[in-house]
């Protein structure tokens, strides 16, 4: 590994996770333009370096604060990423320690902040000599945020929504994400694939809620893996494979997809019934329903009869076209709090006024949507939140409110998530499914 190439790689990762840290971006609007700055053979550490400082910010964010005389200002915002980065690699990662330091000093001058390279130099020498990493971790024990990782705002709702639970989600969180895929059984069969894995050495681990889920346990390039470009599978977390069977879909039902990028349920409700009549699938955002339109020629789906529209789903003049719905899907926007291992920057960019905001939204759209959907029709509601006040007491508002609305329970044998006085709660699980909730609702006849 070059050293020229070292440096880069770190300086980028700070300039990626400044914004982050200034909370004025989120990582996936930074990640993927630098990422292709960086040489293919030093991507996977560029990745750790920007996720797994991120995943540690608030261990490594304390300890940073006990090193430095003073906080940086805002402006220096990279090189404070780069500290956490040079951190995180003496306390987490494999790296000798000189090559930490003195390829982190470096980095600060491919930042054009050459005055930082005594200061950089400064704090990462004291990190290791004042103590061993473990005894750096043992001094956090007063603080919750170190200890978990996770804004305090978060811990104390997670305590006292799930007072059972708390901890194994917190843990959950910051472990690194599984990667599920989904088979298309239009295009191929379970077992069929399995041997394509196995006669390709690919370690796989089969799902036990979805008979369409496979965990690749193999470090893989995803586009490597076979069948990608014939449509084989797509990549898809096993607890959102198990929208499209709760569906309950019948041939000739209309089906609405409310708010549908990046487009895994739609192109599943099209390959697990493609007897429907017609899949009319909204998004916000036209470069977002771009990538719903690649998937759906990928997976060898466009001959089925389907919509995509740009729109603003509350908005019904300008999308629907009044004929109503058998079937309406609605993953509402949410908190994103059951998939942190995935997006660990929600833990610096999420405010807890900003779960209000996201409630009454997703009300509004669950009205709207109720609006088109036919009467004995079965609307879906769906998060990736762990937040009751997103899920169960939303739905029992909606209920409350809603005379010709009933909740179509899941079967009670249901294996996965736990169930709720309303709906089903899923938490993320170590190499399992993500933190997920479904609620069902039918329209009265």
């Amino acid at each position: 590994m070059s050293n020229h190439k070292s440096v880069n790689v770190r300086a980028i990762a700070a300039k990626t996770l400044a914004p982050v840290l200034r909370q004025s971006a989120s990582l996936s609007s930074t990640f993927e333009t630098n990422r292709t700055k960086i040489a293919e053979n030093e991507r996977s550490l560029f990745q750790e370096l920007c996720f797994g400082t991120l995943r540690n910010y608030y261990l490594l964010d304390s300890q940073l604060s006990q090193l430095l005389g003073k906080p940086l200002r805002n402006k220096d915002a990279d090189v404070k990423a780069l500290l956490l980065i040079g951190l995180h690699q003496l306390l987490n990662m494999r790296v000798p320690d000189h090559a930490v330091i003195s390829e982190t000093v470096n980095a600060s001058t491919k930042l054009k902040k050459t005055w930082a390279k005594a200061l950089v130099n400064g704090v990462l020498r004291q990190a290791t000599r004042t103590h061993e990493p473990e005894e750096q971790v043992e001094q956090q024990q007063e603080n919750l945020e170190a200890i978990y990782n996770h804004p305090a705002w978060l811990i104390g709702k997670l305590k006292k929504s799930w007072p059972d639970h708390w901890q194994q989600i917190l843990e959950a969180n910051n472990q690194q994400p599984p990667i599920h895929i989904r088979i298309n059984l239009r295009e191929t069969t379970r077992e069929s694939y399995l041997e394509a894995l196995s006669s390709r050495d690919v370690s796989y681990s089969e799902s036990k809620y979805s008979h369409t889920c496979i965990r690749i346990d193999s470090k893989q390039d995803i586009k490597s893996l076979p069948g990608y470009d014939q449509g084989f599978f797509s990549v898809q977390n096993e607890a959102a494979q198990l929208s499209a069977p709760l569906l309950q879909l019948q041939p000739q039902n209309r089906v609405l997809d409310a708010c549908c990028a990046p487009g895994g349920k739609s192109t599943h409700i099209l390959e697990h019934c493609s007897e429907i009549s017609e899949l009319v699938s909204i998004d916000l955002e036209e470069a977002r329903l771009s990538r719903v339109k690649e998937n759906i020629s990928r997976l060898q789906l466009g001959d089925l009869n389907h919509q995509l529209i740009c729109a603003n789903a509350l908005d019904l003049d300008s999308w629907w076209d009044k004929v109503p719905f058998d079937r309406v899907l609605l993953d509402a926007p949410c908190s994103a709090t059951g998939v942190i291992r995935r997006h660990p920057d929600i833990k610096l960019l999420r405010r807890p006024d900003d779960l209000d905001k996201l409630a009454e939204l997703q009300f509004s759209l669950i009205e709207a949507m109720w609006g088109v959907l036919k009467p004995g029709g079965i609307l879906l509601y769906a998060t990736c939140s762990i937040l009751p006040q997103e899920n169960e007491k939303l739905i029992e508002r909606f209920l409350t409110q809603t005379t010709n609305a009933k909740e179509l329970a899941f079967d009670d044998n249901q294996a996965w998530g736990i169930k709720r006085p309303y709906g089903r709660q899923l938490f993320p699980k170590n190499q399992g499914y993500d933190g997920f909730y479904y609620a069902r609702i039918q329209k009265d006849e």
